[in-house]
Formats: C-alpha cells, sequence, structure tokens
C-alpha cells in the first residue's frame, strides 16, 4: 500500500509560526468528585490548542484529533476535585505527545445547575452559572491554570435615576410637601431607572490547590450587582428584586469595583501573586449597545486599592 505524505510535516509558503492551532466545540463529560456525596456531572465543551512553528504547514488535524481525544478520554475517565485540574491534565499530556510544539492551551465551559430559594416566597427553584477554566502547559515552566464562573444579574443605572429622582422633587414641591417630608420619602422609596441585565465574570488564577471554591465565586459575581434574578418569580419576590436593585443602583463599573471588593474580602489566603480578572456587561434596556467594564489585576494590587479607598 502506497504510504500517502505528510503533507502537515511540510514547509508553508509563508514561514510564519502560529500561537494556538487546534479545535473548538469537543462535548465531554466531566465528573468532578466531591468527599461523601456523588460526583457533580458536567456536560463541558473544551477548547484545545497548541502552538506551531513556522517551518511546519499544519497540525496533522485527523491525527491529532485522535490524540486529543484519547487525551481528553483519559483525563475525565480519572477522579478530579477540580475542573482547571482537568484541563492542566489535558494540557500537560498533550506537551508530551507533540515533539513540535512548545505550549498546550485547554479551555473548559460547562453549564453547573443550582439549587435556590426564591427571595421573598422562598419557594425552591433552579439557577444556572457557567464554570470557566483554563490551563496552559508551556515547556520549561510549571503548568499555569485559571477558574472561574460567569452569572447573571439585574442593574439599574444610577445617573437614570438620579434624574427621575430630580423630577419627583420636583413635582412633590409643586404639590407643597415640605423639605424633610420630600427627603424622607426619596430616601425610602427609590426612584425609577432604567435597568440592565448585567452579566458578572470573575476567574482567579490557582496554583495546584484547592484555593477557590466555584460556588463561592458565584456568590461574590452574583452579589456584586444591583440584585439577583431568579428562574421563579411570585409578585412578592418580583417586588423585592425590583426594590433592591433600585436601592442598590451600580455603573458597569461599580459592580466590576464589587467584584473586586469581594474578592479582597473572600480570599485572605491567596498569595499576592495571584492574578485575578473581573468583567462585567451589561445589556442595555434603552440603548443599542451595551456596556463593559473589566479588570485584570494581581491579589496584592486589589488589596492595596480596596485598603486605600476604605482609609480615604
Amino acid at each position: 500500500m502506497t504510504q500517502l505524505p505528510d503533507v502537515q510535516a511540510s514547509e508553508p509558503d509563508v514561514t510564519v509560526g502560529l500561537g494556538q492551532v487546534g479545535v473548538t466545540g469537543v462535548e465531554k463529560l466531566v465528573k468532578l468528585q466531591r468527599e461523601g456525596k456523588r460526583p457533580i456531572v458536567l456536560m463541558a465543551e473544551f477548547e484545545v490548542y497548541v502552538d506551531l512553528p513556522s517551518r511546519r504547514k499544519g497540525i496533522d488535524m485527523s491525527r491529532n484529533m485522535e490524540v486529543i481525544d484519547e487525551t481528553l478520554e483519559d483525563a475525565v475517565s480519572e477522579p478530579a476535585y477540580r475542573v482547571e485540574q482537568v484541563c492542566g491534565d489535558v494540557a500537560d499530556r498533550l506537551l508530551e505527545k507533540h515533539d513540535y510544539t512548545s505550549t498546550a492551551t485547554v479551555k473548559m465551559e460547562a453549564e453547573y445547575v443550582t439549587q435556590e430559594e426564591t427571595p421573598a416566597t422562598g419557594r425552591p427553584t433552579q439557577g444556572t452559572i457557567d464554570i470557566l477554566a483554563s490551563a496552559t502547559a508551556t515547556d520549561g515552566e510549571p503548568t499555569h491554570e485559571e477558574v472561574g464562573v460567569r452569572v447573571t444579574g439585574m442593574t439599574v443605572c444610577p445617573c437614570s435615576q438620579q434624574m427621575m429622582g430630580q423630577r419627583a422633587r420636583e413635582k412633590l414641591d409643586e404639590l407643597g410637601v415640605e423639605e424633610d417630608e420630600v427627603r424622607e420619602f426619596l430616601q425610602e422609596v427609590p426612584q425609577a431607572g432604567h435597568s440592565q441585565r448585567g452579566h458578572a465574570t470573575l476567574t482567579v488564577e490557582t496554583e495546584g490547590e484547592p484555593a477557590v471554591d466555584l460556588r463561592d465565586l458565584a456568590t461574590i459575581a452574583k452579589d456584586a450587582m444591583s440584585a439577583r434574578i431568579y428562574n421563579l418569580a411570585k409578585r412578592p419576590d418580583e417586588d423585592h428584586m425590583t426594590f433592591q436593585a433600585h436601592a442598590n443602583a451600580k455603573f458597569v463599573e461599580d459592580c466590576v469595583r464589587s467584584l473586586a471588593e469581594g474578592v479582597v474580602e473572600e480570599y485572605e489566603h491567596l498569595d499576592d501573586e495571584t492574578v485575578v480578572t473581573m468583567k462585567q456587561s451589561n445589556d442595555e434596556s434603552i440603548h443599542q449597545h451595551n456596556a463593559h467594564a473589566e479588570r485584570v489585576a494581581t491579589m496584592g494590587d486589589l488589596r492595596a486599592e480596596v485598603a486605600g479607598e476604605r482609609e480615604a
């Protein structure tokens, strides 16, 4: 039988190296072990990449997919306690199996279902959070791992709320309401403001230890917005969420700063060099564009800045 040429190993017409070549949309079941409890089963979607030197045309995509699939199967079949550990294992194995590459990157996303109670009526309901994990293995360096969450909540614009508050103040003044009563009313009854559905993303660099809990990250991210939202909501729950959101109006920038404050308060044990990524994106209700803010910083920088703000 004639051996087919290995075109991928040939030299490309343009000798430019590539940072990431691989596959996306690879779905696998991942089991996260829990001591004394049944494992959490996730339907996860992976992205897997290796770098490609300038003298090589391709990565043997079909053959490489077989390697990737086998590597993922091996990794997800073994007991794992952290999603970033799964990504790290895959990245390490890929680096070992590719003699022409120096970096392997693995990213994973999965939807995790949580059990919740509605805020006013206390009824059981389910919520979802997106689990994010990634790992990069590089020759001669420790494997870099990161874990995080993306959650959805509600925000209210402080600017539009202030304008509506001024409108209410002028009308109450026209009706002859005393200034003290106007002030008390506006303090007790938050005024209208345009609302947005907010998406908070919070990820933390890890060093091979179970330093952060995904549920804690989700709590920080949800509480960084104006109010939490729920799949099930009776009228008292809707009233609770609406009042809470308007009593806690936040710009997109405020949400990121609240993420920073929450991380500093929750994770005293994290090293100052630990890198944290915080993002907030709001789906605007009265604009055709959306609002976005983010910050990438070390824990040391965040601690210093949060402490400085409190001192001020």
